[in-house]
């Protein structure tokens, strides 16, 4: 039971949001004018003024719940307690249940340690009240339920938040995993080059020793592709694990995707441009999100009779468009499979977006350097 709540406690916070957004501002402003409004119009209120100016100097709290949760608790509740002290009452405007809002986000956004000092100010207020009498134990026992349950609810979201990071994790970690299988199968082709040339160039130096200079230009140009794809694989590479050394599938296999009999959608499939040339781990790559694009499309676009795969290559860059004429699915959160291409192409230099067309269907578009591997 001990080391749970030591646990607990030693918690870290989750990473924060950017502080004094204009939505939070913009929030400070309704609050303290209807603030300003309920104030006026009540006639029940023995110290109107007080009530008035506490609102809405405390509504500026909201703007750094986020960043400073424990400080915003100490000040809110700190002032609230102060005021039955000097006044013999509570400040009685309903617009002070916007304070609910810096509970939430102390749950949802504090260290363990800060919910732990933030929940015993926020008791320490309430009993103050009690004993001073400004509030009944009836109240007393509503108000912690109240603010249990919007404790709760900050912790609720913030678990989750954090399960869905841990999954988010997982499929980086193992999308960086396969790119660097596909780029060992890279570096191995490079390397055999280098000993076929260096034994070419063995066997023909003595009658030929231009060819011998030719084969050391061919395997120099190989190692410098090699070191350099070997550094990209030992950054993305994250576990002590062999790598698989089937072959890589090339920008070619992209053309097996095409289907035009059997059950689902036709295939058709589309390559044009300058694609002799391409680093291996763009021609995987490219290959790679074809393939998981058409298989998405498959699986989620309802009804869908078509999928067109096009791939263009320029001086610069090859880009891959796969869009289907079927209807997407409802859900619109971002899955394992798309989160992984998304990665893999910001791995090497490029981008992928994906998103339903203005009509039917929806379309995955990804833009890779040529030299990404090089």
């Amino acid at each position: 039971m001990y080391g749970l709540l030591r646990s607990f406690y030693d918690e870290p916070s989750p990473s924060r949001p950017t502080p004094r957004a204009w939505r939070d501002w913009a929030l400070v402003g309704l609050i303290a004018s209807i603030a300003v409004v309920e104030g006026l119009l009540r006639t029940d209120l023995s110290w109107r003024v007080v009530s008035i100016v506490v609102a809405v100097g405390l509504a500026p709290t909201l703007v750094w719940r986020r960043t400073r949760p424990l400080v915003m608790i100490a000040i809110a509740f700190g002032v609230s307690g102060l005021v039955p002290v000097l006044t013999g009452a509570e400040a009685g405007l309903n617009t002070m249940v916007f304070l609910l809002l810096l509970v939430y986000s102390l749950v949802r956004w504090g260290s363990g340690r800060e919910i732990v000092f933030g929940a015993a100010i926020i008791l320490a207020k309430l009993l103050l009240s009690l004993v001073l009498g400004t509030i009944s134990l009836a109240e007393t026992l509503t108000g912690i339920v109240v603010l249990f349950s919007v404790g709760a609810l900050g912790a609720a979201l913030r678990y989750r938040t954090k399960a869905r990071m841990r999954e988010l994790d997982q499929v980086r970690l193992l999308e960086r995993e396969r790119l660097a299988r596909d780029l060992h199968d890279t570096v191995a082709h490079h390397v055999s080059a280098m000993a076929l040339r260096a034994g070419a160039g063995l066997a023909a130096s003595e009658s030929q020793p231009s060819a011998a200079t030719e084969a050391l230009t061919v395997i120099e140009s190989e190692a410098s592709l090699a070191l350099a794809e070997m550094r990209t694989m030992v950054r993305l590479l994250r576990q002590d694990e062999p790598a698989d050394v089937a072959p890589s599938p090339r920008l070619s296999d992209v053309a097996r995707l095409a289907t035009r009999a059997g059950p689902g959608p036709d295939v058709d499939v589309e390559i044009t441009g300058a694609v002799d040339d391409l680093p291996s781990s763009v021609e995987t790559a490219i290959y790679r999100l074809a393939q998981e694009s058409v298989t998405n499309a498959r699986r989620h676009a309802r009804h869908a009779t078509r999928i067109e795969v096009r791939v263009a290559a320029d001086d610069t860059s090859v880009s891959l468009r796969v869009t289907d004429d079927g209807q997407p699915s409802p859900v619109v959160t971002p899955g394992h499979g798309l989160l992984g291409m998304i990665e893999r192409a910001d791995l090497l230099g490029g981008t992928c977006q994906a998103g339903p067309n203005s009509g039917r269907g929806w379309t995955v578009t990804a833009v890779l350097p040529r030299t990404a591997a090089r």
